[in-house]
C-alpha cells in the first residue's frame, strides 16, 4: 500500500503495480533508507513484502538486479546485568513466570526456546535441556541450572496432573512439528511430548480447528520482565534476551571456554580453567 502510494503522480493518480517494475521499486527502497531513515530490517521486510506481491500475486517477473541505497545495519551493544542486577530482576518477576526467567538465566535459552520446551527436552540425570530447531534449525545442548531442577521437577507434576484432566475431558492433545503426527498418530498425547510451559486454557488451533493447550504466551513473560526491572530499580532496558546475553557474559567470568559458548554446547563439562585468565571479557 505504501509502495502505491508512494508513486502516485502529481494529478493524484495511482498507478497498477502491474505497472511499475524494478525502477519503481528502487526508487521506493531509497526513499525508505535516505528519506524515512527506517532500519534494515524494516527496509528488507518492505522488500520482502514487494517481491512476495510481484512473484505470487500479479505473477509478474522482474527484470534485472534491484540496485537501491540499502540501509546500514547497525551494530549494537547488548545490555548486560550484573549477577546482582539479575537476581534483583528475578526476585520481581511473578511465582508462576519466574521459573521460566530462572531456565532464560540459567540456562541461556531464548524466549521462543523455552517457551517451546517439550518434557522429553529435560534431562535431569546429565543436568542437561536439549534445543530443538533452535536459531539456524540447529539443535543444541545447554546446562540445566541445578538450582532450577527441584521446582521444575515440582511444575512438572502439576502441568503432568493438569495433563491427565485434559485426557479426561476428552482433550490432551499438543501440537507436533513437521509431519510427526501423522507419522505417530497417537505420540501427541503421550506426557514427553507435552509443552513444560503450557497456556492457563485450552484454546482453538487455527491450523487444524482442533481443540488443545498451546504452549505458554511469550508476551506474557515479556511484560513481566519488563515490570520487574522497573520494580527493581534497574537503569537498563531488561528483556527476556537480556537474561541469555548475561549468562554468556558470566560463564565467561567464570572461566568457561569460549569456543563451547560460540558452538552453543554449554555444559558442566565445558569449564577450562585454561580460558579464566583470557574470559574475563564479555
Amino acid at each position: 500500500k505504501r509502495y502505491i502510494f508512494f508513486h502516485k503522480s502529481q494529478q493524484g493518480v495511482y498507478r497498477h503495480p502491474q505497472d511499475m517494475g524494478t525502477k519503481e521499486i528502487e526508487s521506493f527502497l531509497t526513499y525508505l533508507a535516505t528519506d524515512r531513515k527506517v532500519a534494515a530490517a524494516t527496509q528488507n521486510q518492505a522488500l520482502s513484502a514487494i517481491l512476495f506481491l510481484y512473484r505470487e500475486v500479479i505473477h509478474k517477473e522482474l527484470s534485472g538486479d534491484i540496485d537501491a541505497a540499502w540501509a546500514k545495519r547497525s551494530q549494537k551493544l547488548p545490555t548486560v546485568l550484573t549477577k546482582e542486577e539479575t537476581i534483583r530482576v528475578v526476585a520481581c518477576i511473578p511465582s508462576n513466570l519466574r521459573l521460566m526467567a530462572q531456565l532464560l538465566y540459567g540456562s541461556g535459552l531464548r524466549l521462543m526456546e523455552c517457551i517451546r520446551l517439550r518434557v522429553k527436552d529435560l534431562d535431569f540425570e546429565y543436568c542437561q535441556i536439549i534445543v530443538r530447531d533452535g536459531k539456524g534449525a540447529k539443535d543444541r545442548i545447554t546446562m540445566l541450572p541445578e538450582i532450577a531442577i527441584e521446582p521444575l521437577q515440582l511444575h512438572l507434576r502439576h502441568v503432568k496432573l493438569t495433563h491427565e484432566d485434559d485426557l479426561g475431558a476428552g482433550y490432551g492433545t499438543v501440537y507436533l512439528p513437521y509431519a510427526l503426527e501423522r507419522k505417530y498418530p497417537h505420540a501427541n498425547k503421550e506426557w514427553i511430548w507435552q509443552y513444560v510451559f503450557p497456556a492457563s486454557k485450552i484454546s482453538r488451533d487455527p491450523r487444524t480447528g482442533i481443540m488443545r493447550r498451546h504452549h505458554a504466551d511469550p508476551s506474557t513473560l515479556q511484560k513481566a520482565v519488563k515490570r520487574a526491572a522497573q520494580r527493581a530499580d534497574i537503569p537498563k532496558r531488561v528483556t527476556p534476551h537480556t537474561f541469555r546475553h548475561s549468562f554468556a557474559t558470566h560463564l565467561l567470568e567464570s572461566g568457561y571456554d569460549t569456543q563451547y559458548l560460540r558452538s552453543g554446547q554449554v555444559s558442566a563439562q565445558s569449564k577450562n580453567s585454561s580460558a579464566t585468565k583470557t574470559s574475563k571479557q564479555p
